[in-house]
């Protein structure tokens, strides 16, 4: 059994309800215990909670600062945008620009294994979505980047 403290929680995921609701189904058996703990929690988030996780991520084609944990798993997600040429992160900085004054925050995906031009590309396409829809595909994408991290995190990356 494992018990995760709740700085290491928020490092998978920055939203205070999440990580209280994380903490308080612990200690963890294994992972895939933790796993389902993390989606229903992720489930009972409301728009707020989901905004504070979003303020957490860097945008896409930015390399996120700092030594923690958090900067550094960032770092290595969007690693298929530390090649781009400038072309791609000056259309990328514009897509993000236009994507924050749609929807409000910043734009979400998980970038692991992706290339600049595939998170551009997906990018685009989701401009065209509207409120719902985006919102839906916001919760999918933490879904996805909260599970790799809290693999990296149970394997003590």
């Amino acid at each position: 059994m494992r018990e995760l403290s709740r700085e290491d929680l928020r490092s998978c995921c920055s939203s205070t309800t999440w990580v209280e609701e994380v903490a308080a189904r612990g200690p963890y058996e294994d992972l895939d215990g933790l796993c389902r703990a993390s989606e229903s929690a992720l489930a009972v988030l409301n728009r707020d909670d989901v905004l504070e996780a979003l303020a957490a991520h860097p945008r896409i084609g930015e390399r996120p600062g700092g030594a923690g944990r958090e900067a550094e798993w960032s770092r290595a997600e969007q690693a298929g945008t530390a090649d781009a040429g400038g072309d791609v992160l000056g259309a990328l900085r514009e897509g993000n620009a236009a994507y924050e004054s749609r929807f409000g925050h910043v734009y979400l995906v998980c970038a692991a294994g992706r290339t600049a031009g595939e998170l551009l590309a997906l990018l685009h396409e989701r401009l065209g979505h509207d409120e719902e829809t985006e919102r839906k595909v916001v919760r999918e994408e933490l879904a996805k980047i909260v599970d790799l991290r809290l693999a990296k995190l149970w394997e003590g990356r």
